[in-house]
This record gives structure tokens, sequence and C-alpha cells, in this order.
């Protein structure tokens, strides 16, 4: 069978023509634009069985971490076609787990991110100057939006304690990473994702990073019900481990304010190990260690 994702670097445009394509071949998959970018580009979300009590999976917050698109776009073509062929996903039937349950996937949530970590100048519009002398020329590591906004800093849960952290590294002002923004929630990116969390019944939901091996699970003092329990099986899994952020990594992060804004269960996956970008080569390598922790995660 020809497959339509494949390990290979995905510029915005050939990413939404591969989506067109996806849903094209299978009709049963929905999506819809949930926002724009700061340049104008569609954030979307993916949809797959019942509209209530969804787990919400999304990759792509930081540009330089866009393998993650990749790999959850792999794991969607994997689930559609088992259910066009009436099979599984490693032990999982997944046309019965969504029977009652479904699936809501934002492949890339920081699109000019991306584009600025794959494409390098061509994709920084008139702040090519800028975002080369912010990177010392090296492009590739860019994590921020097109504005300088650390998307993952952005959100409002421990965003004022972040921001003080961030002015004692010295960061006060837009960067390729790690500067929160001068107020949470101010970056369209990060507003799509939140009113997508509002407008809908997410029951839990995934942050896929990289890289580290790592899952993390909690957020100061809030534990929703089954959080550790699932952070357990996850871990049994994949063989990643489980910590907790630290420094500033910790808070002003989508999983953050997902916890605490609505004290249901969130993670983020870091997925693989190595310096980011991960080498695109191995994408398939990094999917094949985590498609049965995702696949199981539908079903907790």
């Amino acid at each position: 069978m020809t497959r339509i994702f494949l390990p290979i670097n995905l510029e915005q445009i050939a990413l939404n023509e591969k989506i067109n394509l996806l849903c094209k071949k299978y009709t049963f998959l929905k999506k819809k634009s949930i926002g724009k970018s700061v340049l104008g580009k569609d954030i979307f979300a993916l949809h797959l069985g019942n509209p209530r009590g969804c787990s919400l999976y999304a990759a792509a917050f930081h540009g330089s971490e866009h393998i993650t698109t990749n790999i959850i776009m792999m794991w969607l073509e994997d689930i559609c076609i088992a259910l066009s062929q009436n099979s599984s996903v490693g032990k999982i039937d997944i046309a019965r787990a969504l029977f009652s349950k479904g699936i809501v996937i934002v492949p890339r949530v920081n699109p000019d991110g991306s584009d600025i970590s794959i494409k390098g100048a061509t994709a920084c519009d008139k702040k090519a100057r800028d975002i080369a002398r912010m990177t010392n020329g090296h492009f590739e590591t860019y994590n921020a939006n097109f504005r300088g906004v650390d998307i993952n800093h952005n959100f409002d849960a421990g965003w004022k304690e972040l921001h003080n952290k961030e002015k004692k590294a010295g960061i006060l002002g837009p960067a390729p990473g790690r500067f929160g923004g001068y107020s949470p929630e101010s970056e369209p990116e990060t507003k799509a994702i939140c009113d997508l969390c509002r407008n809908s019944d997410i029951r839990q939901a995934f942050a896929l990073h990289s890289q580290g091996r790592v899952i993390y699970w909690s957020f100061g003092k809030h534990l929703p019900e089954r959080s550790r329990k699932i952070a357990e099986l996850l871990s049994s899994e994949s063989g990643y481990a489980l910590d907790y952020p630290i420094s500033l990594a910790d808070g002003g992060g989508f999983k953050d304010w997902f916890i605490e804004k609505f004290d249901r269960p969130g993670f983020t996956i870091e997925i693989g190990k190595g310096k980011n970008p991960l080498p695109i080569e191995t994408a398939q390598e990094l999917y094949d260690e985590v498609k049965s922790m995702l696949t199981l995660s539908v079903i907790l």
C-alpha cells in the first residue's frame, strides 16, 4: 500500500496537501481549521470517532520539533488504514475503541516556526535578518512563533512565575525560544488550541515534543484523577521514564494549562533523544518506539 505520510520534512504547504489527500482517501476523517498562525497559515484539527470524550494529541509546538508532526500523522494514517480494513493497530481494535471514544489531532500547532526551522531564511518573511541574528544563522534550531514567542511558554498556567524566571535568565523579549510573550495567551497559535479545548469535550490531552524519552504528567499540586495510572501504563508500554519539569520548563505549557483549567489528565511526551531538530530519517524508528503507547492511550 502506498503511504501518504513518510519520514520526510514537510513544510506547511506540503503538509496541507497531504492532509487533504488523507481526508479524500478516508472520508470518515474530518478536518477543520481551528485558527491561523501569525503569518495566516491554517492550524488544522483532524477528528475520528465519537465527538464526545475525545483524546487530544497536539504536536510541533516548537519549530525545531517538527518531526513530531510526521510521527503523529504516521500514526493517524495507520489508524485510518485499520479502520478501512477492519483491522487493529497493534493490539488495539481501533474501530471498537472509537465507537465510544474519539481522537482529535492537531498535527502542527506552530506552522510558522516549523517552516522557519525546515526552510530557513525563505520562511522568515521580512524578519530574516532578525531571526538570523537571534539564531546565529542556525534557523533549524528556531522554536518560537513568527513573533519570537515560545508557544509552550504562553499558556495561562504559572505564566507569571515562569515570566519572572525568564527575566532572571536574561530572556527579556522576542527570542528563538523560551520567551513566553508579554501576556499569557497573547499568540494566535496559543488561542487556537485553547479555544479548541474550551469548545470541545476533551477528556485527556497529549502534547508531543522532542526530545528526552520522558513523560511529564503533573503540574504543581494539580493531580487529576486517573493521571498517575495512565502515566504508569504509558511508561510501561514505551519504556519512557516518568519525570517532572524543572526551571524554565516548568509552567506556561499546554499540558500545565489543560490540567489546571479542566482538572483532567494532561501529558507531555518527549519523543526520542538527541539534539533538536532530530534527523527526519529517524522518524520511522521513533514512531515505532511510541506507536503502541499512543494507541493504548486511546482506550485509557
